[in-house]
């Protein structure tokens, strides 16, 4: 394992560059799953993740001529930033290989740091081949996202901020991808506070670090999809799997559905923006992936918050619908004056209040002289759905539903 003193180190070269961020109590996370749960918010670092840490402890030990060459790094987004921003702050030029599936988000906000960045391959996998090809080509110092002593190193000052601040915890979730984060946090606690439980979380769209934890060897996936694109990890590096095969009790998984649960209930209960990534150990809490007594104090990290707007909107779209708070309908009417008003009348009497609309005559589905009325609704709950479609239906109305997942 990584040693408590080279993180000490690590923590003495990013004091003044890097924020200590909150490590708070949720309390009505906590109430929801029966336990005492606090949030590590590295969601809200300087660049949005938990990744400046390990990438300027990195470049911070380098030699003045590895320096001077330049760095490059292959990410998905937030090792990215962590390097063009540390590269900024030493004053060298950075280059970042990004898989093309890369958020325009993360892709804009490396640029923005100074950094130059190539678009290339379908995952971090191709992105890192490549990288170390582009590297050797032009010279550049490579800064490894995961399989990097300094850089874990730097990841574990985030264990070293959370002991300082809460003293009692019994169980630490940490999100793996390629299990830097978790390695450099786990080395902490096992040498601080043994009796602490470490536990990862992967996405199970990418489990390959999973598969290799119960197999104790490496083995690769041979593709990852998941929305936690931070950390969708192909391959498995094998100096981080031992690592973590020392310092943590168990891995889990979540899928998707999970992933974009936990953001929802971050960002309206918690007021927390979340990526998939950064999430993942609230949805294993939330969906109880993992077994612990009542009242335990549990901790975990939300490791990023850089997530697409786009791929926001979706998570909450979906969210409404499956919590019965929005109801899309498509309902056929007889094209006549009056007849869209008598239907807009029947919602203003069920209370139900009408967010979107569209009028559609002209569909080959339609019989001449019909129309579609699509229209999505704000509603308070599953009875009130309820409500809706049964005087629809007394109404004599044939309509159709985009039905809950």
């Amino acid at each position: 394992m990584i040693s408590v003193a080279d993180v000490k180190k690590a923590q003495n070269r990013i004091a003044g560059i890097v924020n200590e961020t909150p490590f708070a109590y949720a309390p009505l996370l906590s109430s929801r799953c029966d336990a005492r749960v606090y949030l590590k918010k590295e969601n809200l670092q300087l660049t949005g993740a938990y990744k400046l840490r390990g990438a300027y402890n990195k470049i911070a030990s380098l030699t003045a001529d590895e320096r001077a060459r330049g760095v490059i790094a292959a990410s998905a987004g937030n090792h990215a930033q962590g390097v063009a921003y540390s590269a900024g702050k030493f004053k060298i030029p950075s280059t970042i290989i990004m898989p093309e599936t890369t958020p325009l988000l993360k892709v804009l906000s490396t640029k923005s740091l100074g950094a130059n960045v190539v678009l290339h391959g379908e995952n971090y996998d191709e992105a890192y081949a490549y990288a170390l090809e582009y590297s050797k080509t032009h010279g550049f110092t490579f800064i490894h996202p995961f399989a990097d002593d300094e850089v874990i190193a730097g990841q574990g000052t985030v264990a070293l901020e959370m002991i300082e601040s809460v003293d009692d915890i019994d169980i630490v979730v940490i999100p793996i991808g390629g299990g830097g984060l978790i390695s450099g946090m786990g080395s902490v606690f096992k040498q601080l506070k043994p009796s602490v439980k470490i536990i990862g979380v992967v996405a199970s769209g990418a489990d390959a670090m999973l598969q290799s934890f119960n197999a104790k060897k490496p083995i690769d996936s041979v593709s990852v999809r998941t929305i936690a694109d931070g950390i969708a990890v192909r391959d498995v590096n094998e100096k981080n799997l031992n690592y973590i095969l020392e310092v943590v009790d168990e891995i889990v998984s979540v899928d998707d559905e999970e992933i974009a649960n936990a953001i929802l209930f971050l960002l309206e209960k918690q007021k927390l923006i979340a990526e998939g990534g950064g999430a993942v150990g609230v949805a294993a809490i939330m969906h109880k992936k993992f077994q612990y007594e009542k009242n335990s104090k549990i901790a975990t990290v939300l490791s990023g918050g850089n997530i697409d707007v786009s791929m926001l909107s979706i998570i909450i779209e979906k969210g409404l619908i499956k919590a019965f708070r929005k109801m899309k309908l498509v309902i056929t009417l007889i094209d006549k004056p009056g007849s869209l008003m008598d239907l807009t009348d029947l919602f203003r009497e069920l209370n139900a209040n009408i967010i979107q609309i569209d009028y559609d005559r002209t569909s080959t589905s339609l019989s001449y002289g019909d129309a579609n009325v699509t229209l999505a609704l704000e509603t308070k709950g599953s009875e009130h759905q309820e409500e809706i479609r049964k005087r629809l239906h007394s109404e004599g109305y044939c309509f159709s539903e985009e039905m809950r997942g």
